[in-house]
C-alpha cells in the first residue's frame, strides 16, 4: 500500500491499494467518526461494491443509509442532491455523522457536495471505484451538481476525510471506464511529470498499476497544497478540459468526461503549435498517446457551438477564459484568452 499526505484545510492520507475496500469500517472508526454513515452510490456500483462496504461499516458499528442513483452525469442535478439531503435527515444523522462516497466522479461530487453542506459540513470519505475518480476527482476537495447553464456551477470545496483507493476495484472496470481515466494519467504527465509521459510511451496509460495511480495523486496533492482554492496554479489540472467540459455540454453528456478531455487536451495541443506556443512534436507525441490508450483526439462539433460553451466554464473572467496551454511535455503554461477569440483557438485546434 501507498500512502500520500495532502495537507490542506483538512490534513488527510489517500491510500492505495489492495483491499482496503474491506477496511473502510475500521478507517472510519479510527477516524473518530460518528455512529451512522450515509453510503451513497450509483446502480452500476452498488451492486458490485456496496455489501462489501456496508459489511466493513456494520461491522465497525456503524448504522448505514444506502442512498443509491441512477448512474450518469444526468444524475448530478440539484433535485438527486436534495433527496440524498433529505434521505440523511429523515434517517437522523448529525453533523458529526459521515457521508461515503461509493463509486466514479459522479458519486463523489454528489455526495462530497451533501457532505459539505448538510448541516453546515458533516464528515466525508471518498472510496473510489473509478480510475478517473482514483488518480483525479476523489482528491483535493472540489464537490459540485450541474446546473442546466454547465457542468460544476454549484458547488463547494471540502476536503474529505481520507481516500481510500482499493486497487482490486480495478478489475471489474469495463473497457470504457479505463480509458476515460487514462485521459486524467495522460493529463497529469503532460502538466508536471515528462518521466511518467514518457514511460507511458512504453505501456500504454490505460494499463494501471499502484503506481503510477499513486504518481498521478502526488502531482494532484502538489497542486492543491499550492492552490487549494483553484485560483492559481491549481488551473494547471484543467489541461484539456475547458474544451473537453464544452464537448460534454454539446453533446448533451453523452460523451463521458475522460473521452472529452482527450479531445480537449488534443484540440489545445494542435492549436498550440499553430499559434506559436509550442513544437510540433508536443501535439503529435500526445495524440499518438491518446490514441494508443484507445481515446479520440478529433473535435465532433462546430467551432462555434464549442465556443458558445466553453465561455461558460468556471475559469473565466470577465470577457477571458483561462487556457492551459502546453509549451513541453510535462510544462503547460496559464493562458487569457478572449472570449472572443476562443472559436479561432477550436478551429486552429482541429473544429470544424
Amino acid at each position: 500500500m501507498k500512502t500520500i499526505t495532502v495537507h490542506a484545510s483538512r490534513i488527510y492520507d489517500v491510500r492505495v491499494g489492495q483491499g482496503l475496500l474491506s477496511g473502510t469500517g475500521e478507517t472510519l472508526r479510527a477516524l473518530g467518526a460518528g455512529s451512522r454513515v450515509a453510503l451513497v452510490s450509483d446502480d452500476n456500483v452498488f451492486p458490485l461494491y456496496g455489501e462489501r462496504a456496508e459489511k466493513s461499516l456494520t461491522q465497525a458499528g456503524f448504522t448505514v443509509l444506502r442512498f443509491v442513483f441512477p448512474a450518469g452525469e444526468k444524475s448530478k442535478n440539484l433535485a438527486v442532491y436534495g433527496a440524498l439531503l433529505n434521505a440523511m435527515c429523515e434517517a437522523g444523522l448529525s453533523r458529526f455523522d459521515t457521508v461515503a462516497a461509493l463509486g466514479g466522479g459522479v458519486v463523489g461530487d454528489l455526495a462530497g457536495f451533501a457532505a459539505a453542506t448538510y448541516q453546515r459540513g458533516a464528515g466525508f470519505i471518498q472510496l473510489p471505484t473509478s480510475l478517473l475518480a482514483a488518480v483525479d476527482s476523489s482528491v483535493g476537495g472540489k464537490t459540485a451538481v450541474d446546473l442546466t447553464a454547465g457542468k460544476n456551477q454549484v458547488g463547494a470545496f471540502y476536503q474529505p476525510m481520507a481516500v481510500l483507493c482499493d486497487t482490486d476495484v480495478f478489475a471489474t472496470l469495463p473497457e470504457e471506464e479505463v480509458q476515460n481515466g487514462a485521459a486524467e494519467v495522460v493529463k497529469t504527465a503532460m502538466i508536471a511529470d515528462a518521466a511518467l509521459f514518457e514511460t507511458l510511451e512504453r505501456e500504454p496509460a490505460r494499463v494501471i498499476s499502484e503506481e503510477t495511480v499513486a504518481r498521478c495523486v502526488a502531482v494532484k496533492r502538489d497542486h492543491v497544497e499550492k492552490d487549494e482554492r483553484d485560483l492559481g496554479v491549481r488551473m494547471m489540472l484543467n489541461f484539456g478540459h475547458t474544451f473537453g467540459h464544452a464537448v460534454e455540454a454539446v453533446s448533451g453528456y453523452t460523451v463521458p468526461h475522460g473521452r472529452a478531455v482527450a479531445m480537449g487536451m488534443a484540440a489545445v495541443a494542435r492549436a498550440a503549435h499553430a499559434m506559436g506556443y509550442c513544437d510540433e512534436s508536443v501535439a503529435r507525441r500526445l495524440t499518438a498517446m491518446l490514441e494508443k490508450a484507445g481515446l479520440p483526439t478529433a473535435l465532433p462539433y462546430s467551432a462555434e457551438d464549442l465556443a458558445r460553451a466553453a465561455g461558460t466554464d468556471k475559469k473565466s473572467a470577465g470577457d477571458q477564459v483561462r487556457l492551459i496551454v502546453p509549451r513541453a511535455i510535462g510544462r503547460c503554461d496559464i493562458l487569457s484568452v478572449e472570449k472572443s477569440a476562443l472559436s479561432d483557438w477550436l478551429k486552429a485546434g482541429g473544429a470544424r
